[in-house]
């Protein structure tokens, strides 16, 4: 603590605790202060549990103290935190759901605690996969049962119950049931190329998919697309399947209706041994405001692990906002990171409605300039709690990849352009690895929305593409899991929808409308792929151009999964032209693989012609061209480049395989620089470049 006070009492801009990002940000000085504030919070909080807890590590390791936990001599002990309660038992099928039998007891720290010894034949006395729960006596004398907070396993019960709440279950497999683990975490990538996958849509039938399907089915399919990375949605168990795994209702089970623990660690370990990483799709911005089978009134009061009042409900989600501020509820969520990490090897999170935690506001209704006024002034809108909570968050996952020599990573789904985000936090930043740059795919939409062809401006395209902070790593993609939702369109459908159902066949004539969609499709992926960020991220289908929305089962469709599925069945049909788009996705992806921009240093744009519709850059040696002109093409154009000698073509979006026309000759196309400058470059060459094409040139 002398440290953190000796670094205030000095200029904060000379401070080695946020140095690093002024350094990379000169235009963070007049913040320092608020800066150095911010870090200490979270430092102070380091120290609190260096003090009281033996470390932040050992803090988050209370998911194998807190809940239910089987020791060696076959007892079960169980604590619980509820300081509104009065009395508390643990009721179950073990017990005949008796209250009176397993009576616990309450400490002056608001837990309860109990130790249920073993049966007369020593065996654990709760059965495997046995119905459980927690029942609360409240000040007012009222009972009220509750779904463990720490709890494992839910499941929903059988129909014929005519409930839909979900049970709490009691899960000890037998050791001959535990799945164990085979393959070590594969090495961090340089460039990330992420599928984010849900695994309950992951299949052509109309039914909820599984983890098993998953793994036999798509983890080889996004292994031979060229993605090194997974990243799964909705695993967190949620009561309502359509909220998308958005309305978490128990935090340390996974999704039971994709099967069980074990079966999630072996597709997991699977990825690991294809060389996949495996993201988590985290949600501890908000949780589900069920009572009967979430936290939403656990106790008895609304402040549990929330909020109290109007500050712990989100008004727009329908749901309740965590107090961050709680030594409790940072335990909790703590500890939820950490058993991820540990009991099923994710490699990293990205941590869901990052803007939402920042600001007090939400982010509802609200605009961002860019103006650090917005970030930095102390008495704004920032939720100083929240944002500890997200640098506490970074600094368990480097904590404990430093303990098995592995880089955990994190990504931050934030709009708001929030400055230091993803700087380290050793260097006064949040400690985030990566933001998902979430304007590219909203620039897509409104260009295909309200611009015709011919308008596209070039100049806007780039800006877009390119503007992210400098040193803060963004993940890059042409269109989000929520444009595939019921009520908006994808891409394809933007592109296609009026014949993807007719003329996709490659027996039928190509139209014009099947040709500009496949080629636009195959260009606005790849230059938001090589221009956009220092990595890159598909949603399951948008690969292929899927036909379909995106809708769950729910009242207003009867109930029905026709279109909560992938038709993974229609880039794998020789007959189909779903296979060309398939085909230009693991394209770009390998020769990403072979030649490499991703996580290199911005590009460099020579080229953004607005009439001739074209734009051309360089990144890590590699020069791209792009002719978005609807008709037009162009014979030796002239293309700046900095670096002299021989060029080849790697990628061509023209190639037959993809879809395009083979206009250009490949076996032919040697280009050599003119040692004169062009477009502010020292060399040029000249290219013949087809319209609604796009080149990749490597030094040959």
């Amino acid at each position: 603590m002398s440290e953190i006070k000796q670094q205030q009492s000095t200029d904060p801009v000379d401070s080695p605790l946020i140095k690093g990002a002024l350094d990379i940000d000169p235009w963070l000085k007049p913040f320092s202060e608020e800066l150095l504030y911010r870090r200490n919070l979270a430092d102070d909080w380091l120290k609190k549990f260096q003090e009281h807890e033996g470390g932040i590590l050992n803090f988050a390791d209370s998911y194998k103290r807190y809940g239910f936990q089987v020791n060696k001599d076959n007892s079960v002990s169980y604590i619980e935190y509820a300081p509104n309660a009065v009395q508390a038992a643990v009721i179950g099928d073990f017990n005949n759901w008796e209250h009176e039998t397993h009576v616990m007891t309450k400490d002056n720290f608001g837990k309860f605690h109990i130790t249920i010894p073993p049966g007369a034949d020593g065996q654990v006395a709760i059965p495997h996969d046995s119905r459980i729960k927690v029942l609360f006596t409240l000040p007012s004398g009222e009972k009220v049962a509750r779904l463990p907070p720490w709890i494992r396993r839910a499941t929903q019960p059988p129909k014929e119950y005519n409930n839909p709440a979900y049970e709490s279950r009691f899960w000890n497999p037998p050791e001959e049931q535990h799945y164990h683990f085979k393959s070590s975490r594969p090495a961090a990538p340089q460039s990330f190329k992420i599928y984010e996958a849900h695994v309950g849509i992951s299949t052509p039938e109309p039914k909820v998919g599984t983890y098993k399907e998953f793994t036999n089915n798509v983890l080889p399919r996004i292994k031979a697309l060229g993605y090194n990375a997974v990243q799964l949605m909705s695993i967190m168990e949620h009561a309502y399947y359509a909220s998308f795994g958005y309305q978490v209702t128990s935090f340390f089970a996974i999704s039971s209706r994709f099967g069980t623990p074990e079966d999630l660690k072996e597709l997991i370990d699977t990825a690991h041994g294809l060389g996949i990483h495996v993201l988590l799709d985290v949600v501890h911005s908000h949780a589900s405001k069920n009572v009967e089978d979430g936290l939403n009134m656990f106790d008895g009061t609304d402040h549990c692990y929330f909020h109290s009042g109007g500050k712990g409900t989100h008004s727009q989600w329908d749901s309740r906002l965590f107090n961050y501020g709680s030594y409790e509820t940072l335990r909790f969520l703590l500890s939820n990171l950490k058993y991820y990490l540990e009991e099923f090897r994710f490699d990293g999170f990205r941590f869901d409605g990052v803007t939402s935690m920042l600001y007090l506001h939400h982010g509802v209704g609200e605009g961002f300039s860019g103006d650090y006024n917005e970030y930095l002034n102390p008495f704004g809108t920032v939720d100083k709690e929240a944002l500890t909570y997200l640098m506490l968050a970074n600094d368990l996952c480097q904590s404990y990849g430093k303990t098995i020599d592995f880089k955990v990573t994190t990504v931050a789904e934030d709009v708001s352009g929030y400055p230091t985000l993803c700087l380290p936090r050793v260097a006064g930043g949040v400690g985030f690895d990566y933001r998902l740059s979430m304007s590219v795919p909203d620039m897509w939409i409104k260009i295909l929305k309200h611009k015709n062809d011919e308008d596209w401006n070039m100049g806007n395209i780039v800006h877009t593409l390119v503007n992210r902070r400098y040193g803060e790593k963004c993940i890059t993609y042409a269109e989000s899991h929520d444009q595939a939702l019921v009520g908006d369109k994808t891409l394809a459908f933007w592109l296609m929808d009026k014949e993807m159902y007719t003329n996709m066949s490659v027996l039928s004539p190509l139209t014009p409308v099947i040709d500009r969609g496949l080629s636009l499709h195959k260009l606005i992926r790849l230059i938001t792929h090589s221009l956009g960020g220092e990595s890159y991220l598909n949603f399951e289908g948008n690969e292929f151009g899927h036909p379909e929305w995106l809708d769950f089962p729910r009242v207003g469709n009867g109930d029905s999964y026709h279109y909560a599925r992938r038709q993974f069945n229609l880039p794998d049909d020789e007959l189909l032209r779903y296979k060309f788009l398939n085909n230009f996705d693991a394209a770009m992806n390998k020769t990403e693989e072979v030649y490499g921009w991703l996580n290199y240093p911005q590009a460099y744009v020579s080229l953004k012609h607005e009439g001739d519709k074209v734009i051309a850059f360089e990144r890590h040696n590699l020069v791209f061209i792009f002719n978005f002109h609807p008709t037009n093409s162009y014979t030796d154009y002239r293309i700046g480049v900095e670096t002299p000698g021989k060029y080849k073509i790697v990628l061509n979006s023209d190639r037959e395989e993809y879809g395009g026309h083979s206009r250009i000759d490949e076996e032919v196309s040697e280009f050599y620089t003119t040692d004169l400058p062009w477009n502010n470059r020292k060399n040029f060459f000249q290219v013949y470049i087809p319209n609604r094409t796009a080149l990749v040139l490597a030094p040959a």
